[in-house]
């Protein structure tokens, strides 16, 4: 009877837990997780090779990254905002995200250029390693950070060209006067060395050079340039890119808009970047030859620029970055890590990749 009794207080004990489970509210589900939707201004034409589709790319991957949790809209130069107006859209919160080359907001802050590309100074190679080894990325951050902006690196073209000229360049004479298109420190060199240094986006360059706006111009290299037919309206075409032993390209942000971003997707858009500088270079590196290979096919007389021109730019360049560091605390330091870093990789790579290239010349000759 009492194992009875007992049976039957388990089972009332039962029945009333049952019957709260039935009377509470269900569970709550998990929230589902916030979706983010950006736009990316560039400066750079629509399906432009390389420079046009990096900022496509970098888009697809953070896309398929996050499993579309994040989604960035690209607009291509003047789809949204002119080439030259990328920083202040990204800046201002216009759009989220904006890709250019930081040498076009010299008149925002003189030594931006410097994370780009500095005449005569690191390729490739010996900057991704000050960008993200050295320090450089820091003082980067550092400078945009007062206009509330991000940046990463997230591209480079490698050793450019020295540009497409109307006229024979024999020597420093022949500079005095000329027009040329061509951006950052290096547009600046040329002026002092007697030229005309005209900044033009990409969009203006092959009619400006047409219509003899200029008489010459730069951009990248052959495959770039293949692209935008400018041996259609110049044969001549100079070489080495002393203005652009490397050009960084960068992917800028809001910096709200980042701080806005959960941490993955933070991650997510960092390796983005990252994958886009390297992806840019192995572009570069693997379509030049061939296009250069098509240029001298269709007429064009690839030229060494003289020893007296190098020389009259490379005197000129220390001037120029002085002078635009000026008394500066950060701008001085970024040259000052700039200089101190190119110093170091140059000793190393005189007896490795340079002394590897000279055994290579050699051996082949």
């Amino acid at each position: 009877m009492k194992n009875l009794f007992a049976w039957l207080a388990l089972g009332t004990l039962l029945a009333g837990c049952a019957q709260e489970l039935d009377e509470a509210e269900p569970a709550p589900s998990a929230e589902p997780q916030r979706a983010f939707e950006w736009k990316l201004v560039t400066a750079w034409p629509k399906n432009l090779p390389a420079l046009g589709t990096a900022p496509e790319r970098l888009a697809q991957s953070v896309q398929a990254m996050s499993g579309g949790r994040f989604t960035i809209k690209v607009y291509a130069a003047g789809e949204l905002v002119p080439a030259f107006e990328v920083f202040d859209a990204v800046s201002q919160g216009t759009a989220e995200m904006g890709h250019s080359a930081a040498y076009y907001w010299r008149g925002k802050m003189p030594m931006a250029a410097m994370f780009a590309t500095v005449p005569f100074g690191m390729n490739a190679q010996e900057t991704n390693g000050w960008l993200h080894y050295g320090g450089g990325l820091e003082l980067w951050r550092e400078l945009y950070a007062r206009f509330g902006v991000v940046p990463f690196a997230a591209g480079n073209s490698g050793t450019q060209m020295a540009g497409w000229f109307n006229k024979e360049i024999n020597s420093v004479e022949d500079i005095q006067g000329l027009k040329m298109r061509i951006p950052g420190f290096g547009g600046e060199i040329f002026q002092r060395a007697g030229g005309v240094a005209v900044s033009l986006p990409g969009s203006e360059m092959f009619t400006s050079l047409q219509t003899g706006v200029i008489d010459a111009t730069e951009w990248v290299g052959p495959y770039n340039d293949l692209a935008f037919g400018l041996q259609d309206i110049a044969k001549l075409y100079y070489y080495p890119g002393w203005h652009e032993p490397s050009a960084t390209l960068e992917a800028i942000v809001n910096a709200e808009a980042l701080a806005a971003l959960p941490a993955d997707l933070r991650a997510m858009l960092e390796t983005a970047c990252r994958a886009s500088n390297q992806d840019m270079l192995d572009e570069f590196t693997a379509r030049n030859a061939a296009a250069l290979r098509t240029l001298i096919e269709q007429g064009v007389q690839v030229r060494q620029l003289p020893s007296d021109v190098l020389r009259r730019f490379s005197e000129l360049t220390m001037d120029v970055l002085r002078e635009a560091a000026g008394e500066d605390d950060l701008n001085r330091r970024i040259l000052d890590s700039y200089q101190t870093f190119l110093a170091e990789v140059r000793g190393y790579h005189a007896i490795s990749e340079q002394a590897y290239v000279n055994a290579r010349a050699a051996v082949d000759g």
